[in-house]
């Protein structure tokens, strides 16, 4: 009995396909959980595309992941003095957001990420000239440019990526190759028509494992059923039940990632009106699970525990069964599954 992430593993690799042909030279990346898969498993879907380099969070991720994959590591947090150092192979690439992280990596391979909109690191434009001579002492694969998901200033995107290429080649720096995030196919091709001496790459994760939510799905198998009665007191904290219904446990706790969500941004007057809502019944204890029955998403009876959760299920619904599975609706980054199914 257990948390399952269901695969329909055709569907999910024509996808990754799909993906492969919008963004020739595309760099998947694997970091944090594996967008819910798992790094090794990630990696062997990264080697079944033919792809050269795959993109790792931390020096960490690249540690284990080596093993795993042939071809360059890239690690995407940037370098910085005094860190930890972690036996890597040759084929890992650093990225770098300051000339000193530059000056720190002499005779290793590096990409060097400019500063984007995102602001969140990066080498500054009146920083370009001190480059010149760092460089000289690395292996440069490249530079980088993180662009954000929304641009509610109504900018473009590839005016900023035009932006840049325009600075580094005023500042007399190589632009063989540019590696890209959070653009659009045709957003990427606008580049490539406009630079075509500079390669492209696309680091891509969530599009391309996650892009066909019908793809993959999350189930939790039903451990036991409990009926109760209006009044029953259950669980730790011994509650009481509001109504009469059924106590279901199933598979799927803290542990794999159920009840814990990443906070989200809310855009427009529905959502934040939802936010509040729910909110407002946290605070009487009533809490929606993600978990599925009967064609409705039902309520957590308490606080899930480190792996099942205790769902309160009305009368009036079916009553599960020992064995049933219930779709889960879960974040892939923040889920650990207990098993993989591909089917």
């Amino acid at each position: 009995m257990a948390l399952t992430l269901y695969v329909d593993t055709a569907r999910w690799r024509a996808h990754h396909k799909h993906v492969q042909e919008q963004f020739p030279g595309l760099v998947p990346v694997c970091k944090g959980n594996g967008y819910g898969f798992g790094h090794e498993r990630l990696a062997e879907e990264a080697t079944r595309l033919g792809s050269d380099v795959l993109a790792v969070g931390t020096t960490y991720e690249a540690a284990r992941i080596k093993d795993w994959f042939g071809g360059d590591l890239l690690v995407l947090t940037p370098y910085r003095r005094g860190e930890e150092p972690v036996p890597l192979p040759d084929r890992v690439i650093r990225s770098v957001s300051s000339v000193d992280g530059v000056y720190g990596l002499v005779g290793a391979r590096v990409v060097i990420e400019v500063m984007s909109s995102m602001k969140r690191h990066g080498v500054s434009e009146h920083e370009l000239p001190q480059l010149h001579s760092a460089i000289e002492n690395v292996r440069l694969e490249g530079f980088a440019i993180h662009l954000p998901l929304d641009r509610t200033d109504g900018s473009d995107a590839v005016e900023e990526v035009i932006g840049w290429m325009d600075r580094l080649r005023a500042a007399r720096l190589p632009l063989h190759t540019m590696f890209v995030s959070h653009l659009k196919a045709e957003e990427l091709a606008r580049l490539q028509q406009q630079f075509p001496q500079t390669r492209f790459r696309a680091r891509i994760g969530t599009r391309l494992w996650l892009g066909d939510h019908e793809a993959t799905e999350y189930r939790g198998a039903v451990l036991d059923v409990t009926r109760v009665s209006k009044g029953d007191r259950f669980g730790y904290r011994q509650q009481k039940t509001a109504s009469d219904g059924f106590l279901v446990v199933v598979a799927g706790g803290t542990s794999h990632g159920v009840g814990l969500e990443a906070p989200k941004a809310l855009h427009g007057v529905m959502p934040r009106a939802k936010g509040v809502a729910r909110a407002g019944l946290a605070t009487v204890n009533r809490n929606l699970s993600p978990f599925v029955w009967g064609g409705k998403q039902r309520w957590f009876a308490e606080p899930p525990h480190m792996q099942v959760s205790i769902l309160f299920v009305p009368s009036d619904a079916p009553e599960p069964k020992v064995g049933d599975e219930l779709v889960a609706h879960l974040r892939n980054t923040t889920t650990q599954f207990d098993r993989i199914v591909d089917r």
